[in-house]
């Protein structure tokens, strides 16, 4: 799957390219593209592309890579653009707020590109439109602004650790033994507000989620929290009718259940989403 600015040479994704290190004002980078002799698959049409193409656009990067990818190496603010697993032609636009990453579907369909309730000719326009327009507001209320689009390429050394001794220890085990294991990220923050334990008094607090800890500072300033919950401790997430206060929810650990409440009904029931998720993939050991 391959993305266009315009008609253009018909090629496979496998290519060689190259990639200026920076992005140019529509953010555009040369690609030089070349035929490869693999066969088509069946149901799926070869997509045209042209001889200029996104450099911030990294193809089959899944969702937990992405989000790695700008967690670890990427600031506030930076966003790149990826295929989805929605479909052939869904993509998705990652983008890095503070420390979470959050995934807005972009859809072409008939050559247009949709992204929210806008539609977009070509490509080239809905680049220039994230240009000139920024800021992003998703349906939990949350405001979103795109600074830096993260490229595809970027400059790194040809550095290598040389082997110099491989131990004769043995460990019995074979290929079959070397089980691949990685923490689901699946980050979110924003504020939510929390009901304190003994005074039963609310107050707004700022959460982060990311791997299996939820943390709640006292503003979004603040570095340090005011407390990390250890969800592997976590029984359930679920909503709350026990409170006079709407979309609300709560956690239940062994010590406490925690109560909180959002914005709104679409921002309650994101957190409860994310956090049922953590909570089954803890389940399943991963």
């Amino acid at each position: 799957q391959t993305l266009s600015l315009s008609e253009g040479l018909t090629v496979t994704q496998r290519r060689t390219e190259t990639c200026s290190s920076h992005c140019r004002p529509q953010h555009e980078c040369q690609l030089n593209t070349e035929q490869r002799g693999r066969p088509r698959r069946a149901g799926v049409s070869q997509i045209p592309i042209s001889k200029k193409a996104v450099c911030w656009y990294h193809y089959d990067l899944s969702r937990h890579a992405a989000e790695a990818l700008l967690l670890s190496n990427g600031v506030d603010g930076n966003f790149l653009l990826r295929n989805s697993n929605k479909g052939l032609d869904c993509f998705a636009l990652s983008v890095r707020a503070k420390d979470s990453v959050k995934h807005f579907h972009v859809r072409r369909q008939f050559g247009k590109y949709s992204f929210g309730f806008n539609e977009f000719p070509s490509l080239q326009d809905f680049c220039s439109h994230l240009a000139n327009q920024p800021l992003l507001g998703s349906d939990t209320g949350n405001l979103i602004v795109l600074r830096f689009p993260y490229p595809r390429q970027v400059e790194e050394p040809s550095i290598y650790e040389t082997v110099c001794v491989h131990t004769a220890m043995q460990t019995g085990r074979h290929e079959n033994d070397l089980v691949p294991n990685a923490p689901a990220l699946g980050t979110k923050e924003g504020y939510l507000v929390k009901q304190g334990a003994i005074i039963k008094n609310w107050k707004q607090r700022w959460f982060t989620l990311n791997r299996n800890e939820l943390k709640y500072f006292k503003d979004k300033m603040f570095v340090e929290p005011i407390r990390t919950l250890n969800l592997t401790e976590c029984s359930a997430v679920q909503f709350d009718y026990s409170q006079e206060r709407v979309n609300c929810f709560c956690l239940v650990f062994p010590e406490r259940t925690f109560y909180l409440c959002a914005k709104s009904g679409a921002e309650a029931d994101e957190w409860i989403k994310i956090l049922r998720w953590k909570l089954s993939q803890i389940k399943k050991g991963r």
